[in-house]
């Protein structure tokens, strides 16, 4: 052979070979992290959060920049934007996004996995897909395990609010790991046209382990289940785990419940003296979703919003350490699925500057202050202020000094350093809340108060608008919204593209099938 044709045969050899191995390549560990209702307001308020708390100043690019004051997400190499409008509307929900992520379908607001139009058509999630490709899955969320996000994941229904028929096929998944909130009907329908089943029998028949307990949930790491459900001990409003600054001691966090699904999850029988049932799986696909930034965003709570992003990022960290370890065969995707609240990092009282030293303050959140603290003191002090018109007086709260008091404990907010607006819109809150009246017309009260304990939600607007923080809406909005990745192929999540391109770019890489894939409806 003459050695042209030697190194003309040699070089197709080896692209032969360079082929071979790229078609056979796969990410065998996926991660995706969706925060519910982050966007680049909620990212960069909580990163100058971070700055601050960290000792430096949130308007010193010096200080912003530095590593310990970015977050895991915003360090990550690739960076892109997807839309997040649904088949018809330009402000999503989280049924319609979840779809859009898990399935690569766009429908419309409430459905999960459906066609848009007749609701007759199902769809496979991502999870689905990968789960009969033979990789494990798991499923976790700070809300319940049922609500739209993870429900997306592995259940069709035209309404999420069937929230016991979406229990019941999380039942029926197979899928080896959910963790973090609970579950709202699992006992019967929760609302009509629901099912009516037992989950807890239900999961037990299909071979599930629930666990409710620290001890038995942190034992996972140790010792790996099969199947199992790990809800966290303590559940609040709609079967939610607390928010991150109302974490009662004994609870775990978004990033306790990622290490116990990666040490049931990975392949590790040598190091466990584990046998797994069944065929040993390919690596695993990991959902992961902060649940409650949105719902702190809908109630315009920056500090509580930000402490769940705090939560999500450091359950993001654990990823990326794991990655670290497995640096060829990992890949993590980082995204939310809209904004909420309209959260703008500015106000119009503040200009050119920010003052996030005076969100250090707050310990609990709105909701946490609502049921308890606010709670308490209303209960005890309505009736004296309310008796005839005793609402009308305009120094009510002026001269309620206990309250002033749990103002300034809960909140760090002293009423002595408040301008002449605000100390007024404080007393028409604290009147409609005691007294349920006011002097301000309806229109005017649903504007500044939404849906929301007016007096609550006037302490964290003003709180945060002293901070350079400001709110335009109780509800989600349709700006863009960013995605950040890193590892195995992370350059394809680059660029401005759909929503539904991340689940189809995620199948893609997995070599899963082309999506949507319909199926039968369950």
């Amino acid at each position: 052979m003459k050695p042209r044709n030697m190194i003309l045969n040699l070089s197709a050899t080896a692209m032969l070979v360079a082929a071979t191995s790229a078609s056979a390549a796969l990410p065998k560990y996926v991660f995706f992290f969706l925060g519910d209702g982050m966007a680049n307001a909620q990212i960069q308020a909580t990163e100058a959060y971070l700055t601050t708390i960290n000792g430096g100043d949130a308007t010193v690019a010096a200080d912003l920049l530095r590593p310990e004051n970015r977050l895991n997400m915003s360090k990550m190499p690739v960076a892109g934007m997807q839309t997040t409008y649904d088949a018809y509307a330009l402000m999503t929900d989280s049924a319609s996004s979840g779809t859009a992520f898990a399935s690569g379908l766009k429908t419309k607001s409430g459905v999960v996995n459906m066609d848009p139009e007749t609701q007759t058509s199902c769809y496979k999630s991502v999870a689905e897909l990968a789960h009969e490709s033979g990789k494990k899955v798991g499923i976790i969320s700070s809300v319940s395990l049922d609500h739209a996000t993870p429900a997306a994941y592995y259940a069709s229904v035209p309404n999420r609010g069937l929230m016991n028929n979406i229990a019941t096929q999380l039942a029926n998944t197979g899928y080896e790991f959910f963790g973090g909130g609970g579950l709202v009907a699992p006992e019967g329908p929760a609302r009509s046209g629901d099912t009516e089943n037992n989950v807890w029998d239900l999961l037990s028949t299909n071979g599930y382990t629930v666990l409710n307990d620290r001890a038995s949930i942190l034992s996972l790491k140790t010792q790996p289940m099969d199947k199992v459900v790990a809800i966290n001990p303590t559940l609040d409003r709609s079967s939610a785990m607390p928010y991150a600054i109302d974490r009662p001691e004994g609870n775990l966090s978004l990033k306790d419940m990622v290490e116990v699904a990666i040490a049931n999850l990975e392949e590790r029988p040598k190091q466990r003296g584990y046998k797994e049932k069944g065929p040993v799986r390919k690596g695993f696909f990991l959902m992961v979703e902060g649940g409650k930034i949105d719902w702190a965003g809908h109630a315009n709570d920056a500090v509580a919003s930000i402490n769940d992003m705090l939560d999500f990022d450091a359950a993001v960290g654990v990823a990326v350490a794991f990655a670290s370890r497995h640096p060829n065969e990992t890949l993590i995707v980082v995204t939310g699925d809209h904004e909420t609240g309209g959260m703008t990092v500015g106000h119009a009282t503040t200009a050119y500057t920010a003052y996030y030293d005076r969100l250090l303050g707050q310990t609990n959140s709105f909701e946490y202050f609502g049921e308890n603290q606010w709670a308490e003191h209303k209960a005890a002090n309505s009736e004296t202020l309310c008796g005839g018109n005793g609402w009308q007086a305009s120094d009510n709260l002026a001269r309620d000094t206990a309250m002033l008091g749990l103002m300034s404990d809960v909140f760090g907010m002293d009423w002595a350093d408040l301008n002449a607006y605000q100390k007024e819109k404080l007393e028409d809150a604290y009147d409609q809340s005691m007294c349920g009246a006011n002097d301000n017309s309806q229109d005017e009260n649903k504007l500044l108060y939404g849906g929301y304990e007016p007096i609550v939600v006037t302490i964290t607007h003003i709180l945060n608008e002293r901070a350079s923080i400001g709110w335009t809406s109780y509800s989600h909005t349709g700006v863009p919204v960013p995605v950040y990745a890193q590892g195995w192929a992370a350059t394809r999540l680059a660029g401005f593209y759909d929503n539904t391109d991340i689940a189809k770019r995620l199948a893609t890489l997995m070599r899963l099938p082309e999506l949507p894939v319909k199926k039968a409806c369950p």
